[in-house]
C-alpha cells in the first residue's frame, strides 16, 4: 500500500491559562510625561518712538509720581486737584506741549510746570482755580496735592465749630446740600418705607377699637344705674 498520510486528531483542550497577578500598587509603571514646551522668557517693554537719551519714565512733581510715557497734559491729572483742564492751561502758561511726553521734557521745563502750578491763583483768572477768595486770605488760590484733602477737613470742622446748618448735618451725618432723606441716605434701625395707606389704615382702625370701648363703658354706666333703680324699688 502506498503511504498512508496521518490523519490529523484533533486538537484537545488548551490548557488553562495562568491568572495574571495583580500589580502591586508600588511597582506600578509610571506614564512617560510628554515633554513641556519650553518657556519663553518674559519680553521687555515695548521701546517708545521719539524718546530722547534721558527720557525719565517716572517723574516726580507734587509729591506725586507722574507717569512719564503719556502727554504732559493727562501725566498732569494724576496730581489730586489737577483735571485736564487744569492741566492744559498749565503747560500753556509754562511753555510746554500739552501732546509732549513728561519724560522728555528737561529739568528745567518741570520746575517751570511744578512753579505755574504752584502760582496758578495770580496767573489765572478766579473762575479756573478751585478755591477762589480764600476766607483766611481772601486771595484766590488753586489747591493741589495733600493740601486738597487738609483744606476740606478744615472747612468742615470750622462749619461744625460755629455751629452752622451745614456743620450740624456733618455732625449728625445726614445730607449736606438740600437732598430728600426719605427714600435716599436712611440711617438708624428703621427698615421698609410706611406708606400714608398704612398709616390712615393703622389711625383708622385705632379709632375703631377706642369707639367700641366707649361703647361698652357706657353699657356698663347704664346696667349699674338699672341695678340701683331696682335696688331702691326693693
Amino acid at each position: 500500500m502506498a503511504d498512508e498520510k496521518p490523519i490529523p486528531t484533533p486538537a484537545g483542550p488548551g490548557a488553562p491559562a495562568k491568572p495574571q497577578k495583580p500589580e502591586k500598587p508600588g511597582k506600578v509603571k509610571e506614564k512617560e510625561k510628554p515633554e513641556e514646551p519650553e518657556k519663553k522668557a518674559p519680553r521687555g517693554p515695548k521701546k517708545l518712538e521719539g524718546v530722547k537719551e534721558d527720557f525719565r519714565y517716572i517723574v516726580r512733581m507734587a509729591n506725586t509720581d507722574l507717569d512719564g510715557t503719556r502727554a504732559a497734559a493727562y501725566s498732569l491729572t494724576a496730581v489730586s486737584g489737577v483735571g485736564i483742564r487744569v492741566a492744559e492751561a498749565v503747560a500753556d502758561l509754562a511753555g510746554v506741549s500739552r501732546t509732549e511726553r513728561l519724560g522728555n521734557l528737561s529739568d528745567a521745563q518741570t520746575d517751570k510746570i511744578a512753579e505755574v502750578l504752584g502760582n496758578l491763583g495770580e496767573l489765572s483768572p478766579h473762575w479756573v482755580v478751585n478755591r477762589p477768595k480764600d476766607w483766611e486770605t481772601g486771595l484766590d488760590m488753586h489747591v493741589f496735592g495733600a493740601d486738597v484733602e487738609i483744606r476740606r477737613r478744615d472747612d468742615i470742622n470750622r462749619m461744625k465749630m460755629i455751629r452752622s446748618y451745614k456743620g450740624v448735618r456733618h455732625e449728625q451725618g445726614q445730607k449736606v446740600r438740600g437732598q430728600r432723606t426719605r427714600s435716599n441716605g436712611r440711617t438708624g434701625l428703621t427698615v421698609g418705607v410706611i406708606k400714608k395707606t398704612a398709616i390712615a389704615a393703622a389711625k383708622a382702625k385705632a379709632a375703631d377699637e377706642g369707639g367700641k370701648k366707649e361703647e361698652k363703658k357706657a353699657e356698663k354706666k347704664e346696667e349699674k344705674k338699672e341695678e340701683k333703680k331696682e335696688e331702691k324699688k326693693e
